[in-house]
């Protein structure tokens, strides 16, 4: 029996378990386990738990809004985090909507795997189907500064 094989596997089992690689995505059978992103843009360490990750992706998408693009079926805290980037840019240039981010939020919802982060906003999305992105992104706004403040989404008052 050859042992480098063997010995290959033990070191990238201890590597795993050490958190000397990254990972790409939550552990199989988790509750998002279609959530997956780009390595190039995050560094997860392997060793983390589910909610550390998803702690770590929120806090790389609060500084830094657009690496929400290189995120595929983000979980509702990832786009909450989003909504509230957005929310914090409209209440600082009302004038200037951060047309940008919600692009990257109805992008994120052409995957069915998408889990929805507020209550009607995949319906609101796929109502504007048909339309270009620019009306879509206003129809978005308008359904989210149409929620109520209890649901802590943006208000466009």
């Amino acid at each position: 029996m050859p042992l480098l094989p063997v010995f290959l596997d033990l070191l990238s089992k201890a590597s795993h378990a050490l958190g000397f690689e990254t990972i790409d995505r939550f552990p199989p059978n988790h509750a998002y386990a279609r959530t997956h992103w780009d390595r190039a843009y995050f560094d997860i360490a392997s060793d983390l738990k589910p909610e550390a990750i998803e702690r770590a992706l929120c806090a790389s998408i609060a500084n830094t809004p657009s690496v929400f693009a290189h995120i595929a079926n983000p979980t509702p805290a990832m786009q909450r985090t989003l909504l509230g980037v957005i929310d914090t840019r409209l209440r600082r240039s009302p004038g200037a909507p951060p047309l940008d981010l919600v692009a990257l939020l109805i992008e994120a919802y052409r995957s069915p795997y998408t889990i929805e982060a507020r209550p009607g906003l995949r319906a609101a999305i796929e109502a504007t189907r048909e339309r270009d992105m620019r009306e879509r992104i206003h129809a978005t706004l308008a359904f989210l500064g149409a929620m109520p403040a209890a649901f802590d989404v943006i208000d466009l008052n």
